[in-house]
């Protein structure tokens, strides 16, 4: 590439067997006022042999870059969200109000309120919405304590990716049922700290439960990945400034996961995006 007085800004095309491969080229012109820092990456696999992108900015916010994850927790790391169902289906019908999947699916997991407020419209007693909750919860709680497994393939991914990276918990979940989820997954000793519902004001999709988390990390948002199932947790994540990794669970195929960095099939995917 040259300027029109025939000044050569080209940089040669290069050859790598590592697709991270990383080479700061400092470039010169006589027109230019200012020294520019250009970063190169080289792309050599099989259709596009020795293609690199150029750009006078920051360096790329590539997987090298990470260097804190936030997982969610139910959905993501335990098999939860169709117990919270269950329970709060049943305290609503107890009132005859019927929660539908769907009507779930859209209030808590896409919207992040309370499906409890389908009954205001009943004629509850007085304090009655605060004895719904209660009712609920206690279910929840008495569904828990039947045990919790782990979702599939998350403790090899976590023990893959410790000691590697920061990982920490960032959930909505209660912390009275969050230590009774975790009572026997095994899972706690993988991170570095847990944020529940106590530790913020404002629940998914706020973004304040990750601002809280990047507070609490030291990290800045372009050096965390949050992993979602969720799209209230998805849009917290993204209103935070950190990029979202989505395993769509059972309730949750049919979300917008449109602002995902990626939607992954699997949580075993995580770790291959990350080292």
């Amino acid at each position: 590439m040259q300027d029109k007085k025939g000044t050569d800004f080209s940089v040669p095309f290069l050859s790598s067997g590592n697709f991270e491969d990383l080479v700061w080229v400092k470039t010169q012109g006589a027109r230019l006022c200012v020294e520019a820092l250009v970063w190169v990456m080289v792309f050599p696999d099989a259709q596009q042999k020795d293609r690199m992108v150029m750009g006078i900015t920051d360096p790329p916010r590539g997987k090298a870059m990470i260097k804190g994850i936030f997982w969610d927790n139910d959905g993501v790391l335990v098999d939860t969200e169709s117990l919270y169902f269950q329970a709060s289906a049943e305290v609503l019908d107890r009132i005859g109000v019927h929660l539908s999947r769907e009507d779930f699916i859209e209030t808590s997991l896409v919207k992040g309120q309370s499906v409890l407020d389908l009954a205001r419209e009943e004629s509850l007693p007085a304090g009655g919405m605060t004895a719904l909750r209660r009712r609920r919860d206690e279910l929840y709680c008495t569904l828990l304590q039947q045990g919790v497994k782990a979702m599939a393939e998350v403790e090899n991914t976590l023990r893959q990716l410790h000691g590697k990276v920061a990982m920490a918990i960032v959930t909505s979940c209660r912390r009275e049922h969050f230590d009774l989820i975790h009572r026997s997954t095994g899972l706690l000793k993988f991170f570095d700290f847990i944020l529940t519902r106590e530790d913020y004001t404002h629940s998914k999709p706020h973004p304040e439960p990750y601002l809280a988390a990047l507070a609490r990390s030291g990290l800045s948002p372009g050096e965390c990945l949050v992993v979602e199932d969720t799209e209230r947790g998805l849009l917290s994540a993204t209103g935070a400034g950190i990029r979202c990794l989505v395993v769509p669970g059972e309730l949750t195929r049919e979300n917008d996961f449109s602002a995902a960095d990626r939607v992954l099939q699997d949580i075993r995917e995580v770790a291959s995006f990350i080292l």
